[in-house]
């Protein structure tokens, strides 16, 4: 009989009250960036494969890659999440907390500095 074995790649507190759970694979083309956006409900996710360049408000940029694990707090500034590779896709899996018809991201309309 094979041992089974859990590793915990992420913990993190949720401080709402969705009514589900969505996840999505979701692939960025090549050199795509996702573009400055928010989540109204917190989002945590893996990258599949590829390269991301993932940087919130206030923190330091990271550089993604496969089996890397990622959250994003509800309502907080994401800065980047941007396919670093000019020739392959990326993709990650994002699990969504969501309440009623709120929409899964948030895009951004104004620059930011």
């Amino acid at each position: 009989m094979t041992d089974i074995r859990r590793t915990r790649l992420l913990a993190h507190p949720v401080h709402t009250e969705p009514d589900r759970l969505e996840a999505y694979r979701v692939e960025l083309p090549p050199g795509q960036p996702a573009g400055p956006h928010f989540h109204p409900g917190p989002v945590a996710g893996y990258v599949e494969r590829g390269r991301i360049a993932y940087e919130r408000d206030g923190q330091p940029a990271l550089e993604l890659g496969a089996g890397d694990v990622f959250f994003e707090p509800a309502g907080e500034l994401v800065r980047r999440f941007d396919n670093l590779s000019p020739h392959e896709p990326a993709t990650f899996v994002a699990f969504y907390l969501v309440s009623g018809d709120q929409p899964l991201i948030q895009m951004l309309t104004q620059p930011i500095d």
